[in-house]
């Protein structure tokens, strides 16, 4: 068995090199490049279940998301039977009026009957409101708004706890009533009196009067429905919604086959010598898989050990492995997944493609393309205008890295080193990474304390924008012991603003990642009596690791940066302004936009002050040493190039697959797939590689012709903070002031006002790609590029 001469340097930066991988690969917790999955948009009415329905900002939202919306129809006993069996209707907690949700008493036996209820009353609601709709905001938007909220906070409760307090009780409930609740939103969203209506507005004299936000609302719901095809007639209408169910069996089919091909590889290693390199961690996790497939005696140690492709699994084993074997014979299986026998993913690749561009056709599009950007920020041409400046400033840097990876590797006496493969390179990337920044995962821990993170973020907070965040345990009933509670107050001591926060790992109950979602929006029309307006509420959901022995939740510096990142999309939900529902808080911000502040607030996690106010030691408070400070910021920039290269190439082949790529033409996907890869890859993939048959993002999930979005909502969070980097991030009184000024803009017009103009309003001029690569240390080696 050939193996690579190892460093001396084992002590791994660990967590570090996880961070920045899994920033760039596909299916991972929190989307910080590749797989910032996770966003909300209230896309309430369009006809296509990856868009139509609202999903969490969360970490791993397109694979939850897909899952949630597109199970199979299925019959739906009639609400006698239900009732016949379950709760009476007027004992259930889902149907009563409440100030905070009753997530304490919500169970599966009250899904069926509450859930069918609801539905019965919204179907009335919406017969009601055909029969006697008028284009005014009285007559139209408001008992819209009531329609579309009821269901979504309903809904809400259900499918939240479906995540946090899972049961097999509650899957069957809710996989037996989502085909109705379906049903009733496409009937809602395809609406012709609703859109006669709308468009009534938009073409009335009084259009130039109304405000941003009632324009935006008016126009999204014009839009909405025009691609839902309520344009079409006879035979283009019964073809339309044909391809809108074949795009969703091939869609979920797609998903069921990158699922069963990656479980179907399992790798059984008895000889502990061929894991040699791998971490303790990494020999756990694979004696945990040996044990859950019948080896009971299996154990870290002595093994056996089950390798998958798992993305746990598999990165441990590429980055980690000597065996040059086993990391390529585990490369391999990962990049041909769902590419043959029964789960060939190819044929379905090409079907989606081409009923996709018929669509496109159908509602008068050149390409799908313009179909997915209808409803963002970005056009076709300066999504590739970005796409290809961002690879320009990449390209000389990631050369770098790969001449640096090669030079270390020969140093380090390794033969393949002059001929680097695929699954060398992140091995040596690791080793590398190792002999410039010493740091320990479990060293860092203790000081990165729960409790400390939370008083340092809040204190952040309070610096930023003026409001107060305080526990308000006990006010709303919560799904468990461990959730806490909060009230966010103005300066004046008023609540604002409520959220729910739920930190700990939960592995019998609870899905994995993090994520925000709201609760509430704020609103004027859903107002309780005797108030203006209904508060908004949030929640935020993690997975860390919970108090034992007496010890308060430890932190890596990743989950600092999760916990950073949902409390920006929380922030965005509950300092709104808007008084709208449809549009206030994370409500009806364009998908390329939304992760806007949740970016931006990582980077606070960077900056001195706010670290060195969070990184006391939990024993001791003795701060965080200067010299591991120097190394967390030294190590944020290591291969950005290369990794910045990554995502191009993913979001460039989404772009051409949906802009140029002719189904049943010269080119094959495959043959598009590698001549984009020449373009954006120093090392170009293999001939064999088929990672597009496993590309769920753009064939099973919302980012087809969208995934350029990553990349676009970087720019936009870099240059945000570097507002504050211009105005003196040691200048106090400079630093309130340009927080004000965000919290008036990005955090207070929610779904209102254009994004871009929001930008602008806050930052003074349109957006520009240099903070980002700034950042990324690749501004110097940019400047002639843009």
């Amino acid at each position: 068995m050939m193996t690579r001469p190892f460093p001396n340097q084992a002590g791994v930066a660990y967590f570090i090199i996880v961070n920045l991988l899994m920033a760039n690969a596909i299916c991972f917790t929190r989307p910080l490049s590749l797989h910032r999955c996770a966003t909300r948009i209230a896309r309430l009415y369009r006809k296509n279940l990856d868009k139509s329905y609202p999903c969490p900002l969360w970490s791993s939202s397109f694979s939850y998301c897909r899952h949630r919306f597109s199970s199979g129809l299925r019959a739906v006993p009639s609400l006698a039977m239900a009732a016949s069996s379950e709760e009476s209707i007027d004992s259930n907690p889902l149907l009563r009026d409440f100030d905070f949700p009753p997530f304490d008493v919500v169970d599966a036996r009250h899904v069926r009957p509450g859930i069918h209820e609801v539905l019965r009353r919204l179907e009335g609601d919406l017969v009601e409101l055909e029969r006697t709709v008028e284009p005014t905001w009285p007559k139209l938007v408001e008992p819209l708004e009531r329609i579309v909220d009821r269901l979504q906070v309903v809904w809400g409760i259900v499918s939240h706890l479906k995540n946090v307090k899972d049961s097999p009780e509650l899957r069957s409930a809710i996989d037996e009533v989502q085909p109705e609740k379906v049903k009733f939103q496409l009937k809602l969203g395809q609406s012709k009196p609703i859109y006669n209506a709308f468009k009534a507005i938009q073409g009335s004299s009084s259009w130039s009067t109304l405000s941003d936000a009632h324009k935006r609302i008016v126009e999204a719901q014009v839009k909405e429905a025009i691609l839902n095809g309520v344009g079409l007639e006879g035979q283009q209408r019964e073809k339309f919604n044909e391809i809108e169910q074949e795009l969703e069996k091939l869609s979920q089919k797609f998903s069921e086959n990158v699922l069963d091909a990656t479980k179907k590889f399992e790798k059984l290693v008895i000889d502990k010598e061929e894991l040699k390199g791998l971490p303790a961690t990494a020999l756990g996790l694979f004696s945990q898989s040996a044990q859950s497939k019948g080896h009971e005696n299996a154990s870290a140690e002595d093994g056996p050990w089950i390798i998958t492709l798992d993305h746990p699994s598999f990165l441990a084993v590429i980055q980690h492995a000597q065996s040059r074997a086993l990391c390529e014979e585990v490369y391999r299986a990962h990049i041909t997944r769902a590419s043959n026998g029964d789960l060939d993913n190819s044929p379905i690749i090409d079907q989606i493609l081409k009923l996709r561009l018929e669509k496109a056709k159908l509602l008068g599009f050149n390409n799908y393309a313009e179909v997915s950007m209808s409803m963002k920020m970005a056009t076709v041409q300066s999504a590739e205008e970005l796409i290809e400046k961002l690879r320009n400033a990449s390209w000389d840097a990631a050369v770098q890295d790969r001449e640096e990876i090669k030079k270390f590797a020969a140093e380090k006496g390794a033969v393949e080193a002059n001929d680097l493969s695929h699954w060398d390179i992140n091995f040596w990337s690791e080793r590398l990474r190792e002999s410039k920044f010493d740091i320990n995962e479990e060293e860092l821990r203790p000081y990165f304390s729960l409790p400390k993170v939370m008083d340092g973020l809040f204190n952040l907070a309070n610096r930023l924008f003026e409001i107060q965040i305080e526990p308000a345990d006990g006010l709303a009933p919560v799904w468990h012991p461990d959730v806490r509670f909060y009230c966010v107050k103005d300066t004046s001591g008023s609540p604002i603003a409520y959220f729910y926060f739920d930190p700990y790992s939960r592995p019998s109950e609870k899905r994995g990642g993090a994520w925000m979602d709201d609760v509430f929006a704020r609103s004027r029309v859903l107002a309780p009596n005797g108030s203006s307006i209904r508060l908004p509420i949030a929640h935020m959901v993690c997975n860390q690791i919970p108090p034992v022995g007496g010890k308060p939740s430890l932190m890596t510096f990743r989950e600092v940066e999760t916990v950073f990142h949902e409390f920006g999309h929380a922030l965005q939900h509950m300092l709104t302004k808007q008084d709208e529902g449809l549009v206030a808080g994370i409500r009806g911000i364009e998908w390329d936009a939304v992760e806007l502040p949740s970016q931006f607030m990582e980077n606070w996690c960077y900056q001195r002050d706010t670290l060195m106010s969070i990184a006391k030691h939990y024993e001791t408070d003795e701060p965080l040493p200067e010299e591991v400070y120097q190394k967390l910021l030294a190590a944020k920039t290591f291969c950005a190039g290369s990794l910045s290269l990554r995502q191009i190439r993913f979001a460039s082949i989404d772009l051409e697959l949906h802009t140029k790529y002719i189904p049943g033409g010269p080119e094959s996907i495959f043959d598009v797939d590698q001549r984009v890869g020449k373009q954006t890859q120093v090392v170009p993939p293999l001939p064999e590689d088929r990672f597009l048959c496993s590309f769920s993002h753009i064939f099973a999930g919302g980012y087809a012709a969208g995934y350029y979005s990553y990349k676009w909502a970087e720019v936009l969070s870099a240059d945000a903070f570097s507002a504050f980097e211009d105005a003196g991030l040691d200048n106090d009184q400079a630093i309130r002031r340009t927080g004000q000024r965000f919290r008036e803009t990005i955090l207070a017009l929610g779904g209102g006002k254009q994004p871009l103009q929001v930008f602008v309003e806050f930052r003074g001029r349109e957006p520009s790609p240099d903070a980002l690569l700034r950042h990324n240390g690749l501004l110097t080696v940019a400047s002639s590029a843009l």
